[in-house]
């Protein structure tokens, strides 16, 4: 049976390219994926003969010694066609791999995401959707950052999007849409919110009504939807408030050898804990619409996170995730959200 292919960024992130490259070594190993390893060349065969992993078969080097930096402008990427990401993203495009991983220029990587491997007929944006962790499971927050000025059909579109990947990533039978709001009540919000409200109730979701900001982590929506500026302030406002939670916890410890006991027995539910919020364990976020799947991993992320990443990749490509997801535009989208 053909190996799953992927194109991997190796010159993006904070410990690129010695973690990226490792993370695809794991990924070859665990998942017997096909890895095109994309940046520069020297540096990462550097790394594999370190690893012992020059002549594995599963593994690619594909030059492209150029990388756009966190501080560049995204639209540097399509101008700078050797970049690791440009290349990459020609690999997907071409067929020659089938889905797209980075550690990278999150806008740059959503740049080649749009233009170089496009957007499915059907959808107008792509967007980004996490799976943010609930006492009951799982909330997906759609969009966090592809789109900060969308239209009321691009939020509908979104929340049929947000709600395929519920159903087929999360196995959600019937997701609970709602829209994010400053109040419950229909008529509650901005113009954009008052406006796409009448949209959603003429789909064929299961759509439940505004969401506040308290339902975010309560477990009571299975979808929350939103423009991706306000989606995308939450995101980096609750990854910022867990490691000041942490934080203080660590500095509270500090204070007593009382506290110090505390935490010991605490331990094993705090490791657990840290494993449903650490980034690694889910690997990236992907940007849905995508003809191909395009996987935004953190800026920080370690090897564990990379072969995750690749993980989520391979799942999309499983679970036949775009087929199911054009079904559902064509079917449950009114009229006035559609392309």
């Amino acid at each position: 049976m053909e190996n799953f292919r992927f194109a991997v960024d190796c010159n993006g992130g904070d410990f690129a390219p010695d973690e990226i490259v490792k993370g695809c070594i794991l990924a070859a190993q665990e998942l017997s994926c096909k890895i095109f390893l994309v940046g520069d060349k020297e540096k990462i065969e550097e790394v594999l003969t370190r690893e012992g992993q020059l002549r594995n078969p599963l593994l690619e080097v594909v030059d492209a010694p150029q990388n756009v930096e966190f501080h560049e402008p995204p639209s540097t990427v399509l101008k700078r066609k050797n970049s690791s990401l440009f290349v990459g993203a020609k690999l997907v495009r071409e067929g020659k791999a089938q889905g797209l991983i980075s550690a990278g220029n999150t806008g740059a990587v959503l740049a080649v995401g749009k233009f170089v491997v496009g957007a499915e007929e059907e959808i107008e944006r792509p967007a980004i959707a996490v799976a943010l962790p609930n006492p009951k499971g799982k909330t997906v927050l759609i969009d966090v950052g592809a789109n900060v000025d969308s239209k009321p059909k691009h939020l509908v579109q979104f929340a049929i999007i947000g709600h395929t990947y519920a159903q087929e990533i999360l196995g959600i039978e019937r997701p609970r849409v709602g829209l994010l709001s400053i109040g419950e009540e229909e008529g509650k919000g901005n113009e954009l919110v008052k406006e796409t409200y009448p949209l959603l109730k003429q789909t064929r979701l299961n759509f439940l009504g505004n969401a506040e900001g308290r339902d975010i982590y309560a477990g009571t929506f299975d979808v929350i939807v939103c423009d991706g500026f306000v989606g995308n302030v939450i995101l980096k406002a609750s990854e910022s408030l867990g490691l000041a939670v942490v934080q203080m916890i660590k500095e509270e410890i500090k204070g007593s050898l009382l506290a110090k006991l505390g935490a010991f027995l605490l331990m094993p539910a705090l490791n657990r804990f840290k494993k449903k919020a650490d980034f690694a364990e889910y690997g990236g976020i992907p940007l849905l619409g995508a003809k191909k799947p395009v996987i935004i991993t953190h800026g920080r992320a370690n090897a564990k996170a990379i072969k995750n990443a690749v993980k989520v990749a391979l799942e999309f490509l499983h679970q036949d995730f775009n087929r199911k997801l054009v079904e559902n535009i064509r079917t449950l989208a009114p009229q006035e959200a559609r392309v």
